[in-house]
């Protein structure tokens, strides 16, 4: 599999429709399947944070989330293909299991919003096999009888709809030896899903503007956020757009 080196991260130069196959071949070979995503603030993130930076870079694949990262790519001269978004890819991801009959196990975000998304996954696809669910609120000494319940629902792919960095710190400590091939960390999806937080329309997200549309929505608690990451992130990409190859010159005719 291609991948593009940024910012020290081996991103999957791969499509939507690549990665799917990819998981049905886990699925089927009961194979582990770790799927980790980046974007802007991940990447300013991995750069803090030490550990978060190893067990994202534990994943059996790492995807592009953010439009901010594909354009990055092209500009440094290490282009992919298109943006991979998580929770795109989750809703391919059911869509797919219920027609392979595929089993789900949902993880993460409050009781009510887990309630909400699992039945709207319910309502859209009728055939989806949820075999289990277990809200994002818990300690880490439950962490063990939250593993538990996972292997013991024979679940073929994980949804993990926590926060970074405990989702990533679940991924890593658990998402090997359960016996559960597929494991996939959606961050806020299920708020979407549940109908909470409102997705950026298309044209946002084709502009790289998701992360303004939700500061739109929640200004008071995330616009230092955005504004701190975005320019660190700025600057990370000045700096690997500086220490690009210089490209070769033309040699002179003979």
């Amino acid at each position: 599999m291609m991948t593009s080196e940024l910012f020290g991260i081996s991103v999957a130069a791969i499509t939507m429709d690549e990665v799917l196959p990819l998981v049905d071949a886990a699925v089927a070979e009961r194979r582990p399947f770790q799927i980790g995503v980046v974007n802007a603030a991940k990447v300013v993130n991995m750069q803090r944070d030490p550990r978060l930076r190893e067990d994202v870079l534990a994943s059996d694949i790492v995807l592009a989330d953010g439009m901010s990262l594909v354009w990055a790519s092209r500009l440094i001269g290490r282009p992919l293909p298109e943006r991979v978004a998580g929770i795109d890819l989750m809703f391919r991801l059911l869509e797919r299991a219920a027609a392979k009959g595929h089993r789900v196990f949902c993880l993460g975000a409050t009781q009510p919003v887990l309630d909400a998304a699992v039945a709207n996954f319910r309502a859209a696809y009728p055939a989806l096999i949820v075999a289990g669910t277990q809200h994002g609120y818990f300690s880490v000494d439950d962490e063990p009888r939250v593993a538990r319940a996972i292997a013991d629902s024979r679940a073929d792919i994980v949804f993990i709809a926590m926060t970074s960095p405990r989702k990533e710190q679940f991924l890593a400590q658990w998402s090997r030896g359960l016996d559960v091939p597929v494991w996939h960390g959606v961050g806020g999806s299920f708020d979407v899903a549940a109908g909470k937080v409102e997705r950026a329309p298309m044209l946002w997200q084709r502009l790289g503007l998701e992360w303004l549309y939700r500061v739109k929505q929640e200004p008071r608690r995330l616009w230092k956020r955005y504004l701190v990451t975005n320019t660190i992130f700025l600057r990370m990409l000045i700096r690997e757009w500086l220490r690009r190859p210089a490209p070769l010159a033309p040699r002179p005719g003979r």
